[in-house]
Protein backbone atom coordinates (compact mmCIF):
# COMPACT_ATOMS: atom_id res chain seq x y z
CA UNK A 1 0.00 0.00 0.00
CA UNK A 2 0.89 3.81 -0.72
CA UNK A 3 -0.03 6.99 -0.55
CA UNK A 4 1.02 9.99 -2.98
CA UNK A 5 -0.47 12.47 -0.91
CA UNK A 6 1.82 15.47 -0.13
CA UNK A 7 1.81 15.71 4.01
CA UNK A 8 0.48 13.76 7.07
CA UNK A 9 -1.15 16.58 9.47
CA UNK A 10 0.02 15.92 13.47
CA UNK A 11 -2.26 17.51 15.95
CA UNK A 12 0.45 17.91 19.49
CA UNK A 13 -2.24 19.12 22.07
CA UNK A 14 0.33 19.79 24.81
CA UNK A 15 -0.08 21.30 28.36
CA UNK A 16 0.88 25.02 27.42
CA UNK A 17 -0.52 25.16 24.07
CA UNK A 18 -1.73 23.66 20.82
CA UNK A 19 0.05 22.70 17.72
CA UNK A 20 0.02 21.45 14.12
CA UNK A 21 3.02 20.30 12.12
CA UNK A 22 2.22 19.30 8.53
CA UNK A 23 4.86 16.61 7.52
CA UNK A 24 6.19 15.45 3.77
CA UNK A 25 6.77 12.03 2.95
CA UNK A 26 10.86 12.52 4.29
CA UNK A 27 9.98 13.42 7.69
CA UNK A 28 10.39 17.08 7.35
CA UNK A 29 8.27 19.98 8.64
CA UNK A 30 6.76 21.76 5.55
CA UNK A 31 4.68 23.61 8.38
CA UNK A 32 4.39 24.31 12.08
CA UNK A 33 2.12 26.64 13.81
CA UNK A 34 1.60 26.89 17.63
CA UNK A 35 -1.18 28.83 19.93
CA UNK A 36 -0.63 29.27 23.42
CA UNK A 37 -3.73 28.65 25.64
CA UNK A 38 -4.97 29.93 29.34
CA UNK A 39 -3.63 28.06 32.34
CA UNK A 40 -6.38 28.52 35.30
CA UNK A 41 -5.63 28.20 38.93
CA UNK A 42 -8.54 28.23 41.21
CA UNK A 43 -6.92 26.96 44.67
CA UNK A 44 -3.21 25.50 45.48
CA UNK A 45 -2.34 22.85 43.31
CA UNK A 46 -4.97 23.00 41.29
CA UNK A 47 -4.87 22.97 37.32
CA UNK A 48 -7.23 23.39 35.08
CA UNK A 49 -8.06 24.56 31.27
CA UNK A 50 -11.00 25.12 29.32
CA UNK A 51 -12.27 22.18 26.71
CA UNK A 52 -12.97 24.92 24.48
CA UNK A 53 -10.04 26.68 24.37
CA UNK A 54 -8.31 23.83 23.45
CA UNK A 55 -10.30 22.85 21.00
CA UNK A 56 -10.30 26.42 18.89
CA UNK A 57 -6.78 26.18 19.75
CA UNK A 58 -6.05 23.13 17.86
CA UNK A 59 -8.46 23.41 15.10
CA UNK A 60 -6.81 27.18 14.26
CA UNK A 61 -3.08 26.10 14.78
CA UNK A 62 -4.00 23.40 12.39
CA UNK A 63 -5.92 25.87 9.70
CA UNK A 64 -2.70 28.11 9.53
CA UNK A 65 -0.02 25.31 9.10
CA UNK A 66 -2.37 24.10 6.36
CA UNK A 67 -2.27 27.97 4.75
CA UNK A 68 1.36 28.23 5.46
CA UNK A 69 1.94 25.37 3.39
CA UNK A 70 -0.70 26.08 0.75
CA UNK A 71 -2.83 22.69 1.14
CA UNK A 72 -6.06 21.69 1.16
CA UNK A 73 -7.83 18.56 3.26
CA UNK A 74 -7.08 16.47 -0.67
CA UNK A 75 -3.17 17.40 -0.13
CA UNK A 76 -3.43 15.27 3.15
CA UNK A 77 -3.09 11.63 3.60
CA UNK A 78 -4.03 11.27 7.13
CA UNK A 79 -4.16 13.09 10.51
CA UNK A 80 -2.27 11.71 13.68
CA UNK A 81 -2.88 13.34 17.25
CA UNK A 82 -0.90 13.24 20.36
CA UNK A 83 -1.79 15.02 23.39
CA UNK A 84 -1.27 15.78 26.88
CA UNK A 85 -1.96 12.56 28.79
CA UNK A 86 -3.60 12.35 32.20
CA UNK A 87 -6.02 15.31 31.78
CA UNK A 88 -9.32 14.59 32.16
CA UNK A 89 -12.49 15.85 30.18
CA UNK A 90 -16.02 15.10 30.76
CA UNK A 91 -18.95 16.32 28.46
CA UNK A 92 -22.64 15.64 27.50
CA UNK A 93 -22.94 13.51 25.25
CA UNK A 94 -26.14 15.29 23.20
CA UNK A 95 -24.67 18.68 23.57
CA UNK A 96 -20.82 17.98 23.18
CA UNK A 97 -20.26 20.75 26.01
CA UNK A 98 -17.76 19.95 28.82
CA UNK A 99 -19.73 19.76 32.16
CA UNK A 100 -16.46 21.20 33.90
CA UNK A 101 -12.89 22.72 32.93
CA UNK A 102 -10.54 19.90 32.37
CA UNK A 103 -8.50 19.12 35.23
CA UNK A 104 -4.28 18.91 34.08
CA UNK A 105 -2.22 16.00 34.75
CA UNK A 106 -0.32 18.23 37.20
CA UNK A 107 -3.40 19.05 39.07
CA UNK A 108 -3.06 17.70 42.76
CA UNK A 109 -6.34 17.62 44.35
CA UNK A 110 -7.02 14.76 45.06
CA UNK A 111 -4.34 14.21 47.13
CA UNK A 112 -6.10 12.91 49.89
CA UNK A 113 -8.43 10.35 47.91
CA UNK A 114 -5.28 9.14 47.04
CA UNK A 115 -4.37 8.88 50.39
CA UNK A 116 -7.00 7.34 51.53
CA UNK A 117 -6.85 4.66 48.78
CA UNK A 118 -3.23 4.12 49.67
CA UNK A 119 -3.92 3.84 53.69
CA UNK A 120 -6.59 1.18 52.98
CA UNK A 121 -4.10 -1.25 51.26
CA UNK A 122 -5.40 -0.53 47.65
CA UNK A 123 -2.19 0.60 45.92
CA UNK A 124 -0.36 -2.71 45.46
CA UNK A 125 -3.57 -4.20 43.19
CA UNK A 126 -3.85 -0.84 41.27
CA UNK A 127 -0.54 -1.10 40.74
CA UNK A 128 -0.71 -4.89 39.53
CA UNK A 129 -3.53 -4.27 36.99
CA UNK A 130 -2.00 -0.56 35.70
CA UNK A 131 1.62 0.36 35.91
CA UNK A 132 0.83 2.93 37.84
CA UNK A 133 0.74 4.49 41.38
CA UNK A 134 -1.76 5.72 43.18
CA UNK A 135 -1.32 9.13 42.81
CA UNK A 136 -3.46 12.52 41.41
CA UNK A 137 -1.43 12.56 38.21
CA UNK A 138 -3.70 9.98 36.60
CA UNK A 139 -7.31 10.29 35.67
CA UNK A 140 -9.36 7.87 38.19
CA UNK A 141 -9.51 9.94 41.02
CA UNK A 142 -10.17 13.44 38.33
CA UNK A 143 -12.88 12.16 37.00
CA UNK A 144 -14.32 11.05 40.50
CA UNK A 145 -13.95 14.52 41.36
CA UNK A 146 -15.83 15.70 38.52
CA UNK A 147 -18.56 13.43 39.25
CA UNK A 148 -18.56 14.55 42.53
CA UNK A 149 -18.81 18.03 42.40
CA UNK A 150 -20.50 19.08 39.38
CA UNK A 151 -24.00 19.15 40.19
CA UNK A 152 -26.32 16.29 38.41
CA UNK A 153 -22.80 14.76 37.26
CA UNK A 154 -22.81 11.26 38.66
CA UNK A 155 -26.40 10.68 38.23
CA UNK A 156 -25.90 11.66 34.12
CA UNK A 157 -23.35 9.62 34.30
CA UNK A 158 -25.05 6.68 35.69
CA UNK A 159 -27.31 7.61 32.76
CA UNK A 160 -24.88 7.02 30.31
CA UNK A 161 -25.05 11.06 29.06
CA UNK A 162 -21.59 11.63 29.76
CA UNK A 163 -18.76 11.03 28.59
CA UNK A 164 -14.85 10.62 29.26
CA UNK A 165 -11.97 11.48 27.81
CA UNK A 166 -8.26 12.16 27.91
CA UNK A 167 -7.85 15.37 25.44
CA UNK A 168 -7.16 13.17 22.39
CA UNK A 169 -10.66 11.81 23.11
CA UNK A 170 -12.46 15.07 23.16
CA UNK A 171 -10.33 16.28 20.23
CA UNK A 172 -11.46 12.62 18.26
CA UNK A 173 -15.61 13.29 19.48
CA UNK A 174 -15.61 17.07 18.03
CA UNK A 175 -13.53 16.15 15.15
CA UNK A 176 -15.87 13.39 14.34
CA UNK A 177 -19.05 15.16 14.76
CA UNK A 178 -19.38 13.03 17.65
CA UNK A 179 -19.22 9.96 15.98
CA UNK A 180 -16.54 8.24 17.53
CA UNK A 181 -15.76 7.93 21.36
CA UNK A 182 -12.07 6.55 20.96
CA UNK A 183 -8.96 6.36 22.48
CA UNK A 184 -5.60 4.45 22.19
CA UNK A 185 -4.00 2.12 24.33
CA UNK A 186 -1.27 4.61 25.41
CA UNK A 187 -3.23 6.71 26.90
CA UNK A 188 -5.75 4.33 28.31
CA UNK A 189 -2.72 3.32 30.09
CA UNK A 190 -2.93 6.25 32.40
CA UNK A 191 -6.35 6.51 33.49
CA UNK A 192 -5.40 3.82 36.04
CA UNK A 193 -8.99 2.22 34.87
CA UNK A 194 -7.23 0.10 32.39
CA UNK A 195 -5.76 -3.32 32.73
CA UNK A 196 -2.44 -3.12 30.88
CA UNK A 197 -1.70 -6.98 30.87
CA UNK A 198 -5.40 -7.65 30.11
CA UNK A 199 -5.91 -4.75 27.89
CA UNK A 200 -9.09 -3.77 29.16
CA UNK A 201 -11.00 -1.52 31.28
CA UNK A 202 -10.90 -3.75 34.56
CA UNK A 203 -14.26 -3.53 36.47
CA UNK A 204 -12.71 -4.24 39.80
CA UNK A 205 -11.27 -0.35 38.86
CA UNK A 206 -14.30 1.11 38.03
CA UNK A 207 -15.83 -0.16 41.09
CA UNK A 208 -12.89 1.47 43.18
CA UNK A 209 -12.90 4.47 41.67
CA UNK A 210 -16.48 4.37 41.58
CA UNK A 211 -16.82 5.34 37.44
CA UNK A 212 -19.25 4.07 35.04
CA UNK A 213 -18.43 2.02 32.22
CA UNK A 214 -20.62 3.97 30.03
CA UNK A 215 -18.73 6.79 30.27
CA UNK A 216 -15.41 5.47 28.94
CA UNK A 217 -14.27 5.61 25.42
CA UNK A 218 -13.55 2.58 23.05
CA UNK A 219 -9.38 1.46 23.01
CA UNK A 220 -8.12 0.78 19.84
CA UNK A 221 -4.21 0.47 18.44
CA UNK A 222 -1.83 3.71 18.43
CA UNK A 223 -2.17 3.08 14.47
CA UNK A 224 -6.34 2.43 13.81
CA UNK A 225 -9.32 3.98 11.34
CA UNK A 226 -10.11 6.42 14.00
CA UNK A 227 -12.64 7.93 11.31
CA UNK A 228 -13.04 11.38 9.70
CA UNK A 229 -13.28 15.26 10.08
CA UNK A 230 -16.63 16.73 9.71
CA UNK A 231 -16.30 18.59 6.26
CA UNK A 232 -17.48 21.92 7.21
CA UNK A 233 -14.34 21.80 10.15
CA UNK A 234 -11.67 22.06 7.35
CA UNK A 235 -13.49 22.54 4.08
CA UNK A 236 -13.13 18.54 3.36
CA UNK A 237 -12.62 15.09 5.41
CA UNK A 238 -9.15 13.92 6.54
CA UNK A 239 -9.27 10.54 8.02
CA UNK A 240 -7.42 10.28 11.53
CA UNK A 241 -5.19 7.11 11.69
CA UNK A 242 -3.31 7.54 14.42
CA UNK A 243 -3.33 8.46 18.53
CA UNK A 244 -0.44 8.66 21.05
CA UNK A 245 -0.38 10.11 24.23
CA UNK A 246 2.96 13.10 24.11
CA UNK A 247 5.67 10.96 25.75
CA UNK A 248 4.59 7.50 23.93
CA UNK A 249 4.81 9.72 20.60
CA UNK A 250 7.84 10.84 21.11
CA UNK A 251 9.17 7.55 21.84
CA UNK A 252 7.92 6.42 18.49
CA UNK A 253 9.33 9.57 16.94
CA UNK A 254 13.06 8.96 18.64
CA UNK A 255 12.36 5.28 16.71
CA UNK A 256 13.12 3.48 20.42
CA UNK A 257 12.09 0.44 19.13
CA UNK A 258 14.19 -2.13 20.32
CA UNK A 259 14.29 -3.33 23.88
CA UNK A 260 16.61 -1.24 25.71
CA UNK A 261 16.28 1.97 24.49
CA UNK A 262 16.07 5.02 26.30
CA UNK A 263 14.26 8.82 25.28
CA UNK A 264 13.68 11.84 27.67
CA UNK A 265 11.93 14.70 26.52
CA UNK A 266 12.12 18.25 28.45
CA UNK A 267 9.09 19.84 27.89
CA UNK A 268 7.02 21.59 30.90
CA UNK A 269 8.04 18.29 32.50
CA UNK A 270 10.56 16.09 31.91
CA UNK A 271 9.72 11.95 31.04
CA UNK A 272 11.85 9.17 30.42
CA UNK A 273 10.59 5.85 28.68
CA UNK A 274 12.91 2.96 28.26
CA UNK A 275 11.34 0.28 25.95
CA UNK A 276 11.06 -2.98 27.97
CA UNK A 277 9.72 -5.18 24.73
CA UNK A 278 6.77 -7.39 25.23
CA UNK A 279 8.04 -7.84 28.81
CA UNK A 280 5.52 -5.37 31.29
CA UNK A 281 8.40 -4.76 33.98
CA UNK A 282 6.86 -4.54 37.19
CA UNK A 283 9.62 -2.00 38.89
CA UNK A 284 10.92 -2.07 42.23
CA UNK A 285 12.40 1.45 42.49
CA UNK A 286 9.04 3.48 42.28
CA UNK A 287 8.67 3.85 38.55
CA UNK A 288 5.60 3.14 36.17
CA UNK A 289 5.26 0.41 33.54
CA UNK A 290 2.81 1.72 30.78
CA UNK A 291 2.37 0.79 27.09
CA UNK A 292 4.93 2.72 25.31
CA UNK A 293 3.01 1.80 21.45
CA UNK A 294 0.30 -0.70 20.72
CA UNK A 295 0.44 -1.84 16.88
CA UNK A 296 -1.06 -4.74 15.17
CA UNK A 297 -3.06 -5.82 18.96
CA UNK A 298 0.32 -6.28 20.27
CA UNK A 299 1.32 -3.77 22.84
CA UNK A 300 4.90 -2.60 23.30
CA UNK A 301 6.35 -1.98 27.19
CA UNK A 302 8.17 0.29 28.91
CA UNK A 303 9.22 1.71 32.01
CA UNK A 304 8.42 5.59 32.71
CA UNK A 305 9.83 8.01 34.97
CA UNK A 306 7.72 11.31 35.39
CA UNK A 307 9.43 14.50 36.40
CA UNK A 308 6.36 16.98 36.88
CA UNK A 309 8.53 19.97 36.74
CA UNK A 310 11.04 20.82 33.82
CA UNK A 311 11.08 23.77 31.52
CA UNK A 312 8.16 25.09 33.79
CA UNK A 313 11.18 25.39 36.08
CA UNK A 314 12.90 27.96 33.47
CA UNK A 315 9.51 29.54 33.12
CA UNK A 316 9.98 30.23 36.95
CA UNK A 317 12.96 31.84 36.18
CA UNK A 318 11.90 34.46 33.40
CA UNK A 319 7.75 34.90 34.46
CA UNK A 320 7.95 34.49 38.65
CA UNK A 321 11.50 35.83 39.39
CA UNK A 322 11.86 37.80 36.41
CA UNK A 323 15.88 37.03 35.68
CA UNK A 324 15.82 36.25 32.76
CA UNK A 325 13.59 37.49 29.69
CA UNK A 326 13.92 33.94 27.67
CA UNK A 327 14.83 30.42 27.56
CA UNK A 328 17.89 30.62 25.87
CA UNK A 329 19.02 32.92 28.27
CA UNK A 330 19.24 30.41 31.34
CA UNK A 331 22.35 28.33 29.83
CA UNK A 332 24.06 31.60 28.99
CA UNK A 333 23.55 33.04 32.99
CA UNK A 334 24.05 29.74 34.41
CA UNK A 335 27.63 29.66 32.33
CA UNK A 336 28.37 33.10 34.75
CA UNK A 337 27.68 31.04 38.40
CA UNK A 338 30.70 30.92 40.80
CA UNK A 339 32.07 27.64 40.91
CA UNK A 340 32.58 28.15 44.81
CA UNK A 341 28.70 28.27 45.28
CA UNK A 342 26.80 24.76 45.61
CA UNK A 343 22.86 25.79 45.00
CA UNK A 344 20.29 23.47 44.22
CA UNK A 345 16.69 24.48 43.70
CA UNK A 346 14.31 21.00 44.61
CA UNK A 347 11.57 22.67 41.95
CA UNK A 348 8.53 20.47 43.58
CA UNK A 349 6.20 23.46 42.70
CA UNK A 350 3.34 20.42 42.68
CA UNK A 351 5.00 18.13 44.57
CA UNK A 352 7.96 15.29 43.17
CA UNK A 353 6.81 12.63 40.38
CA UNK A 354 9.14 9.50 40.36
CA UNK A 355 11.33 7.90 42.06
CA UNK A 356 9.78 10.16 44.97
CA UNK A 357 6.07 10.36 44.30
CA UNK A 358 5.44 13.07 47.37
CA UNK A 359 2.46 15.00 46.17
CA UNK A 360 2.72 17.30 49.03
CA UNK A 361 5.98 18.68 49.47
CA UNK A 362 6.50 22.41 47.77
CA UNK A 363 9.99 24.10 45.87
CA UNK A 364 12.87 24.66 47.90
CA UNK A 365 16.17 26.54 47.67
CA UNK A 366 19.28 25.04 49.72
CA UNK A 367 22.86 26.58 50.28
CA UNK A 368 22.50 30.50 49.27
CA UNK A 369 24.96 32.46 50.38
CA UNK A 370 25.05 36.76 50.24
CA UNK A 371 27.30 35.98 46.84
CA UNK A 372 24.10 33.65 45.58
CA UNK A 373 23.05 36.16 42.42
CA UNK A 374 20.35 35.32 39.74
CA UNK A 375 23.19 33.11 37.76
CA UNK A 376 23.51 30.64 40.44
CA UNK A 377 19.85 30.52 40.93
CA UNK A 378 19.70 29.63 36.84
CA UNK A 379 22.52 27.17 36.99
CA UNK A 380 20.78 25.62 40.13
CA UNK A 381 17.28 25.21 38.02
CA UNK A 382 18.89 23.78 35.12
CA UNK A 383 20.76 21.48 37.20
CA UNK A 384 18.08 20.19 38.77
CA UNK A 385 16.18 18.83 35.60
CA UNK A 386 20.06 16.80 35.16
CA UNK A 387 19.31 15.65 38.97
CA UNK A 388 15.54 14.48 38.58
CA UNK A 389 16.73 12.79 35.04
CA UNK A 390 19.80 11.26 36.85
CA UNK A 391 16.88 9.95 39.58
CA UNK A 392 14.76 8.06 36.96
CA UNK A 393 17.91 6.81 35.08
CA UNK A 394 19.34 5.32 37.99
CA UNK A 395 16.37 3.65 39.14
CA UNK A 396 15.97 2.29 35.15
CA UNK A 397 19.01 0.85 35.59
CA UNK A 398 18.17 -1.30 39.09
CA UNK A 399 14.67 -1.99 37.58
CA UNK A 400 16.41 -3.43 33.61
CA UNK A 401 19.83 -4.24 33.87
CA UNK A 402 20.79 -3.85 30.33
CA UNK A 403 20.04 -0.45 30.56
CA UNK A 404 23.29 0.25 32.11
CA UNK A 405 25.13 1.42 28.98
CA UNK A 406 22.08 3.13 27.66
CA UNK A 407 22.72 6.16 25.69
CA UNK A 408 19.64 8.66 26.11
CA UNK A 409 17.86 9.94 23.17
CA UNK A 410 16.60 13.49 24.25
CA UNK A 411 13.78 16.15 22.16
CA UNK A 412 11.96 18.67 23.88
CA UNK A 413 12.37 22.32 24.23
CA UNK A 414 14.72 22.64 26.26
CA UNK A 415 17.45 20.34 24.39
CA UNK A 416 18.29 22.90 21.95
CA UNK A 417 20.76 24.52 24.75
CA UNK A 418 24.19 23.06 24.21
CA UNK A 419 25.23 24.03 27.61
CA UNK A 420 22.32 21.92 29.60
CA UNK A 421 22.89 19.21 27.37
CA UNK A 422 26.17 18.93 28.18
CA UNK A 423 25.38 19.38 31.84
CA UNK A 424 23.13 16.75 31.53
CA UNK A 425 25.64 14.25 29.91
CA UNK A 426 28.00 15.00 32.73
CA UNK A 427 25.49 14.56 35.72
CA UNK A 428 24.26 11.31 34.29
CA UNK A 429 27.96 9.79 33.20
CA UNK A 430 26.33 8.31 29.88
CA UNK A 431 26.44 9.75 26.28
CA UNK A 432 23.36 12.21 25.46
CA UNK A 433 22.07 12.06 21.55
CA UNK A 434 19.89 14.98 19.83
CA UNK A 435 18.91 14.02 16.77
CA UNK A 436 18.33 16.11 13.66
CA UNK A 437 14.31 16.54 13.90
CA UNK A 438 13.43 17.91 17.19
CA UNK A 439 9.61 17.77 16.69
CA UNK A 440 9.83 14.29 17.65
CA UNK A 441 6.77 13.93 19.63
CA UNK A 442 4.93 15.36 16.59
CA UNK A 443 6.79 13.49 14.11
CA UNK A 444 5.45 9.60 16.29
CA UNK A 445 2.33 11.11 16.08
CA UNK A 446 2.54 11.85 12.24
CA UNK A 447 4.31 8.41 12.07
CA UNK A 448 1.39 6.57 13.19
CA UNK A 449 -0.78 7.73 11.14
CA UNK A 450 1.10 7.97 7.97
CA UNK A 451 2.45 4.18 8.74
CA UNK A 452 -1.12 3.09 9.01
CA UNK A 453 -2.25 4.35 5.46
CA UNK A 454 0.67 3.86 3.51
CA UNK A 455 2.19 7.39 3.69
CA UNK A 456 5.40 5.99 5.64
CA UNK A 457 7.06 2.18 5.69
CA UNK A 458 7.12 0.32 8.72
CA UNK A 459 8.83 0.54 11.79
CA UNK A 460 12.38 -0.59 10.78
CA UNK A 461 12.38 1.06 7.85
CA UNK A 462 11.59 4.28 9.78
CA UNK A 463 14.16 3.09 12.57
CA UNK A 464 16.67 3.63 9.98
CA UNK A 465 15.67 7.08 8.91
CA UNK A 466 16.88 8.47 12.22
CA UNK A 467 19.52 11.05 12.35
CA UNK A 468 21.41 12.47 14.91
CA UNK A 469 22.55 15.98 15.25
CA UNK A 470 24.96 16.36 18.11
CA UNK A 471 26.19 13.51 20.67
CA UNK A 472 27.36 14.60 24.24
CA UNK A 473 29.57 13.07 26.20
CA UNK A 474 30.45 13.48 29.35
CA UNK A 475 34.00 15.24 30.67
CA UNK A 476 32.87 15.83 34.30
CA UNK A 477 35.71 14.33 36.99
CA UNK A 478 33.89 12.18 38.89
CA UNK A 479 35.04 13.65 42.15
CA UNK A 480 32.67 17.00 41.22
CA UNK A 481 29.82 14.67 40.00
CA UNK A 482 29.75 12.65 42.73
CA UNK A 483 30.05 15.75 44.90
CA UNK A 484 26.69 17.52 43.05
CA UNK A 485 25.13 14.18 43.21
CA UNK A 486 25.41 13.77 46.89
CA UNK A 487 24.55 17.85 47.52
CA UNK A 488 21.23 17.08 45.54
CA UNK A 489 20.35 14.17 47.55
CA UNK A 490 20.55 15.62 50.25
CA UNK A 491 18.62 18.61 49.55
CA UNK A 492 15.80 16.25 48.15
CA UNK A 493 15.75 14.86 51.60
CA UNK A 494 14.88 17.53 53.27
CA UNK A 495 12.29 18.81 51.07
CA UNK A 496 10.36 15.71 51.04
CA UNK A 497 6.79 15.78 53.43
CA UNK A 498 7.45 12.36 54.72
Amino acid sequence: MSNDKEYILAIDQGTTSSRAVLFDHGYSVASIRQMEFTQHFPNSGWVEHDPEEIWQTTIASCKAAMAEANATPDDIASIGITNQRETTVIWNRETGKPIHNAIVWQDRRTSDTCKALRDAGHESSVTEKTGLLLDPYFSATKIAWILDHVDGAREAANAGKLAFGTVDSFLLWRLTGGKVHATDATNASRTMLYDIHQGRWRGSLLDLFRIPESILPEVHDSACDFGQTEPEIFDGVISISGIAGDQQAATVGQACFEPGMMKSTYGTGCFALLNTGNTAVASKNRLLTTIAYQIDDQPTYALEGSIFVAGAAVQWLRDGLGIIESAPQSGELAEQASPAEDVYLVPAFVGLGAPYWDADCRGALFGLTRNTGPAEIALATLESVCYQTNDLLSAMRRDWGAAQQTVLRVDGGMVSSNWTMQRLSDILDAPVDRPTVLETTALGAAYLAGMQVGFYPKLNEFAQSWNLEKRFTADMPDNIRQKKLDGWADAVKRTLSK
